[in-house]
């Protein structure tokens, strides 16, 4: 009987101890993939997603000299969004690495800053800043507030995409505002998809 105890005790801990790395491993990974994307001025999709990554990056670097005195650091904060259907306002940290996220709703590094035109993308948890973001839907507004500005944008289409879907964050012919988070909002683990909002600026203060 001893013996019986002693084997299950050995099994829980030998099984516990897999799904504590398992599921460490897949954290390290999700980490590295967005540390990966936010420490690059350029998104590393193909080509045929974003279309020519010279064009674009010269588009960054004249937009932001347009609108804000100099490009942020990763890690800084640029401003605030502000979601009126939810009263809620978040701070927008440069960079969507685990430490960006942890601080606000992350500013993906490869996309313009918001006001610009083209797309301005950005992403934040589902279990923190963005717990209730599925009550947001069309024609809802996402203000930005930076230190170039009041953006006012108004939602224009949800998307549901797989969580490797590249296409939220290609360029945009106007201003567009994309706010993305994992989906479904209860999944419990990495969630298989993302929860999407693609927002056309409306006005400027």
């Amino acid at each position: 009987m001893k013996k019986c105890s002693l084997l299950f005790i050995a099994i829980l801990l030998f099984c516990l101890g897999v799904y504590v790395v398992i599921g460490n491993t897949i954290k390290f990974q999700k980490g590295f993939i967005m540390a990966s994307a936010s420490s690059s001025e350029t998104p590393s999709p193909t080509e045929n997603e974003l279309g020519d990554k010279a064009s674009i990056k010269e588009s960054l670097s004249s937009e932001t000299q347009a609108l804000y005195s100099e490009t942020p650091k990763i890690g800084e904060n640029i401003g605030e969004l502000y979601i009126p259907k939810l009263d809620s306002a978040l701070p927008i940290i440069h960079g969507t690495s685990e430490d960006e996220l942890e601080k606000g709703v992350g500013h993906f590094a490869g996309s313009v800053l918001p006001g610009h035109d083209d797309n301005s993308v950005l992403a934040g948890h589902r279990d923190t800043v963005f717990r209730k973001l599925g009550e947001v839907g069309v024609n809802d507004e996402l203000i930005v507030k930076t230190s170039a500005g009041t953006f006012t944008y108004k939602v224009r289409k949800v998307r549901i995409v797989d969580s490797d879907d590249r296409t939220v964050i290609v360029s945009m012919p106007k201003a567009t505002l994309t706010v993305s988070t994992c989906y479904p909002f209860t999944f419990i683990g990495p969630a298989p998809q993302r929860y999407v909002l693609v927002a056309d600026l409306v006005s400027v203060e």
